[in-house]
């Protein structure tokens, strides 16, 4: 029987090279597209700076979305999210994305919000509820590539058939910013289980 040092520091070496194996499969997750032709094309949410103007993160989302639009992978573009707990400007994140969707040439008429979600699980859920009163089914999700192994599975628990388009890891300027990310995902991985 092995003896209790070696367990202490077998259990804890197991699970953190389990982790690192999921981080693997998250970031292998977001190099691949599997976009299609869907009903919409769905961008999640990220922050809005403090002077009320998309963020980095939303503005990639959003000029990634534009692109599929563009070239005929949906009619219609969800842009999701709320107003976030710490926003100084009362300004949700889906009109942030809106902005930048109509600044590339996306017509209002194209653009649907849902700008009362606060999570990526909200995201999903509140997307579904749109995308029902539609009669939509199928969506291609776009978010940053550390992002969507995470919104895939959510989505998919909501019940939409979801394809993936994630925007390039190279578009994400900071390799440190990058890590973290990744990092945090498996975290909300880790939370999501025991959900």
């Amino acid at each position: 029987m092995p003896s209790p040092r070696r367990i202490a520091i077998a259990v804890p070496a197991t699970w953190l090279g389990a982790c690192a194996v999921l981080a693997a499969v998250v970031h292998y997750t977001g190099t691949r597209t599997t976009a299609a032709r869907s009903d919409v094309i769905i961008v999640l949410g990220a922050a809005i700076t403090d002077k009320g103007e998309p963020g980095p993160a939303l503005t990639r989302r959003a000029a990634h979305a534009a692109a599929l639009w563009k070239a005929g992978h949906g009619g219609t573009i969800i842009c999701t999210g709320g107003i976030g707990p710490a926003a100084r400007v009362r300004r949700s994140e889906a009109d942030g994305c809106r902005e930048i969707l109509q600044r590339a040439g996306v017509p209002a008429t194209a653009i649907l919000l849902e700008d009362q979600s606060r999570t990526t699980a909200e995201n999903a859920s509140n997307a579904r509820a749109i995308m029902a009163r539609h009669g939509w089914s199928r969506a291609t999700l776009v978010s940053d590539s550390y992002h969507v192994f995470r919104a895939r599975l959510l989505c998919r628990r909501a019940g939409i058939e979801v394809e993936l388009s994630p925007v390039p890891a190279a578009e994400v300027r900071s390799p440190l910013f990058y890590l973290s990310s990744l990092i945090r995902e498996v975290a909300a991985l880790h939370v999501q289980v025991w959900r």
